[in-house]
Parts: structure tokens; C-alpha cells; sequence
């Protein structure tokens, strides 16, 4: 600010303007010091010095970013803040607006950490019945993390060697810092309004417990167990465990080991599909065996073309109506199986639809092939019923002739199987006479 030396200014201007320059200069700091003078009034506004052995500083920490502090501070801590600089106008204290506030020092986020986890866990938030069943087969992943970190890169390759293809959608945010916690709570609800992903992974690479203090945050916690969607906690390496790992509904040791988990491999899948088919190709070939071994029975039952032959022409048939049904209902069953399989393959992988193509010709070419066996049969069995009975003596019968049976039974063919006196029966086409052979002589007396 450029003043003539001859300008008066009020303390009010002077406390205004001096706020101002301190804010337009600086930008978001960290400072770590011991706590003192540690108040918390019913407002639930923090008020407290941040202290060293040289100098101190006042801070303000107002009641909508404390309520989201997950432990709980005391007089003596050391602490790291997240701060703006200002001035307070009305008495002209120079004093930091904390937005966030960690212990300090290792010692201190352990014991804060263990806190805070002992407090959720009594709350069920880590409870195994509250966690929900990740998708077999997702159709899109969501991906929560630095868009130029090495998780989304791990992320990525895993991907694309075990199902490329399969969509990813990034929802950047920083890991690390005084915005993460911020940004990773607004990602989350992003991606749930969004409603495009089948799962989401939240994670970030290895550090330290400080750098991935973000992950430690109620309101982290608190978005993950919002999510409508599931939600893969891949935080750091296997050594390290933090709060969204607990609460989330998988816990994935690296971000590589998340990506594997979700990613259906694609080699593996195609060995199912192959199975199937050859599974599918086998039944039907039994179930065609069986059909032929029955119709060759029936076969060689025909004995006479007369009721018999209609009988066992009936019953072919229902035959064939059942095979025909078995056969439909199987194919049907088989289709949708495979159909529920391959599914979500179909709209992704193009070779597999080439192969889910082959499978409906190969069912189509032998529904056909048993089809035309079931009529080549069928024609075969016509025909040996006409030549049967065209050679039936019943055919005979009915063009005027008689059969002679003598008392045994058996058919007459000649004149010296008989004597005068023996009993025949005549059978005729309507019916059958009785007969007695008579002498030649006796004959001729009677006339």
C-alpha cells in the first residue's frame, strides 16, 4: 500500500489493511508447535496458542473444521496445523485460522491414530456384517486418487494385461496436503451422483503415517461409509493401515493388488467359455445316441405290420415330439446360461462375440443334423412297414384266397399232410370254416 506521508489513517483502516496484505501474501501454511492456552467454549470454536522455545503465535480454529478433528487435542501436544495467516482487526492480534490440525511427530500420530481407531470401532464401523460383496464382473471401475500419481499408472497396467477394454473413470484429488481429506470426501460424492461405477478404488501409493494422514480422516471415513457404491481402500503399501482401510468394504494392500482383485481375467474366462461349449457339444451328442439306440429298439420290435406296426408307430412318434422338446428345452437352458456368462463380455471383447456366434451356428447345424436323422428314419421305418406288408398272408386273404390250418395249427401245403377224416379250418379274410376231409370214393357215392 503506497501512502503519502501526510495521510492519517484510523487504527481501523491501518488493522484492515495490514489483514489484507498478510493474506494476500501468504498462502496455506504448516506450522508445528506445543499447544497452550488450550480453550474450547460452548460455541465450539477452538481458541489456543501454538508455541516454541523462541515464540509463540494465536490461533482460532472455528467450530465447522474442529467438529472434524478425529482425535482430541490437549494441553502440552505438539500438533502440526494447516493455516491461513490474518490478523484479528478488532485488537490487532496477529494470529493463525486453522483449517486442520495432526499430532506431530510419529510418537504423537501413532497414539492419535490408535484413538481414533479404538472410537470407531466402538462405533461398528469396522464391523464385517456392515461391509458389502464386491462385483464378480464389473462393468466400469471409479478410481479416487492423484491424476499424475503412480497408483492410477499401477491402477492402468494391471488393467489392461488382465481385461483390456474394461472402463475406468478417474475422479482426481490430491492424497497429500492440507486439501486432501477436502477433495477425497468431494470425489466420493461425485462419483456416487454420478452412478456410473460398479466399485470404486481409494488409494494412493506408500509414506509416511503423516503424509497418508488424509486417509485417517473421519470425514474420509465417513464418505466411504456413505457410498452407495463399494468402495477398495488401497492405501500405501501391505505395512501400512489406515482408517479408510477399516471402514471400507475391501481392504486392497497396493493399489496393483485392487486393480487385480476387480479385473476378471480374460484368458481365464475364455477357458470357461470353451468348457461350456465342449460340455454343451457332448450332451447333445449322448442325447443323439440315445435317440438313434431307441429308435433301433423299436425297430426290432416290429414283428407284424399290423397293429403292432401302428403301436410302434405311435410310439416313435411320441418319441420324437419328446426328444424334439428335450432337445429345445436343453439348448435353451445351455443358451442362457452361456448368455449369462458372457453378458458383459459381449459389449467389450469383439472375440468373443465371434465366438458366442460360433457356439449359436454349432447349435443351430446339429439341431438341424438331428432333425434330418429323426425324418431319414422315420422314412426307413415307412418303408419297411409297406414292404411288410405286402408280403403279409393277410394280404392274401383279401384278394379271395383261404389259409388251411390243420388241428395243430399248422399251415396245409400239400395233399399228404392229410388223411380222409382230419379236421381243417379254412381262414378266410372275414373269418374262418370248418372243415372235415372227405375220401374221393365217398364223394363220388354221394353224388
Amino acid at each position: 500500500m503506497n501512502t503519502a506521508s501526510n495521510t492519517t489513517l484510523s487504527v481501523s483502516q491501518l488493522n484492515r489493511e495490514a489483514r489484507r496484505l498478510l493474506e494476500a501474501s501468504f498462502a496455506w501454511i504448516r506450522v508445528e508447535g506445543e499447544l497452550s492456552n488450550f480453550a474450547r467454549p460452548a460455541s465450539g470454536h477452538w481458541y489456543f496458542t501454538l508455541k516454541d522455545a523462541q515464540a509463540q503465535v494465536r490461533c482460532a480454529m472455528f467450530r465447522n473444521r474442529s467438529q472434524l478433528i478425529g482425535f482430541r487435542p490437549n494441553e502440552g501436544d505438539q500438533v502440526i496445523v494447516t493455516a491461513k495467516v490474518s490478523l484479528y482487526e478488532g485488537r490487532g492480534d496477529f494470529q493463525l485460522i486453522c483449517e486442520q490440525m495432526m499430532p506431530g511427530g510419529e510418537g504423537q500420530l501413532q497414539k492419535a491414530f490408535e484413538q481414533l481407531k479404538q472410537q470407531l470401532n466402538q462405533r461398528g464401523w469396522f464391523n464385517a456384517e456392515r461391509k458389502r460383496p464386491l462385483p464378480a464382473h464389473p462393468r466400469r471401475i471409479g478410481v479416487i486418487t492423484s491424476a499424475s500419481g503412480a497408483a492410477i499408472h499401477d491402477i492402468l497396467h494391471v488393467l489392461n494385461r488382465r481385461f483390456p477394454g474394461l472402463p475406468v473413470n478417474l475422479y482426481p484429488s490430491a492424497v497429500q496436503g492440507p486439501e486432501a481429506a477436502d477433495q477425497l470426501v468431494s470425489a466420493l460424492q461425485l462419483a456416487n451422483r454420478h452412478a456410473e461405477c460398479d466399485v470404486l478404488i481409494i488409494g494412493r501409493g506408500g509414506g509416511s503415517l503423516e503424509d497418508l494422514w488424509p486417509f485417517n480422516e473421519v470425514r474420509v471415513a465417513e464418505a466411504i461409509i456413505a457410498s452407495a457404491i463399494p468402495v477398495v481402500s488401497a492405501v500405501g503399501h501391505e505395512t501400512d493401515t489406515t482408517i479408510s482401510d477399516l471402514v471400507a468394504d475391501y481392504r486392497a494392500p497396493t493399489p496393483s493388488a485392487a486393480a487385480e482383485v476387480l479385473s476378471p481375467d480374460q484368458h481365464l474366462l475364455g477357458q470357461r467359455l470353451a468348457q461350456y461349449q465342449t460340455a454343451l457339444t457332448r450332451q447333445l451328442a449322448r442325447q443323439l445316441q440315445q435317440a438313434r439306440q431307441q429308435l433301433h429298439q423299436q425297430r426290432q420290435r416290429l414283428r407284424h405290420p399290423g397293429e403292432r406296426l401302428q403301436q410302434q408307430t405311435q410310439q416313435l412318434d411320441r418319441l420324437e415330439m419328446a426328444l424334439t422338446r428335450l432337445l429345445g428345452q436343453h439348448l435353451q437352458q445351455q443358451d442362457h446360461q452361456v448368455q449369462q456368462l458372457h453378458q458383459r463380455l459381449l459389449r467389450q471383447t469383439p472375440r468373443f462375440q465371434l465366438q458366442r456366434q460360433r457356439l449359436l451356428w454349432l447349435t443351430e447345424h446339429l439341431q438341424q443334423r438331428t432333425e434330418r436323422q429323426l425324418a431319414l428314419h422315420r422314412n426307413t421305418l415307412g418303408q419297411t412297414a409297406r414292404r411288410l406288408n405286402a408280403i403279409s398272408p393277410l394280404a392274401t386273404l383279401e384278394r379271395g384266397f383261404s389259409l388251411l390250418l390243420d388241428a395243430s395249427g399248422q399251415v396245409v401245403q400239400h395233399v399228404e399232410q392229410v388223411k380222409p377224416g382230419d379236421q381243417l379250418t379254412a381262414r378266410l379274410q372275414d373269418g374262418e370254416l370248418s372243415c372235415r376231409v372227405m375220401d374221393p370214393q365217398e364223394m363220388s357215392q354221394s353224388t
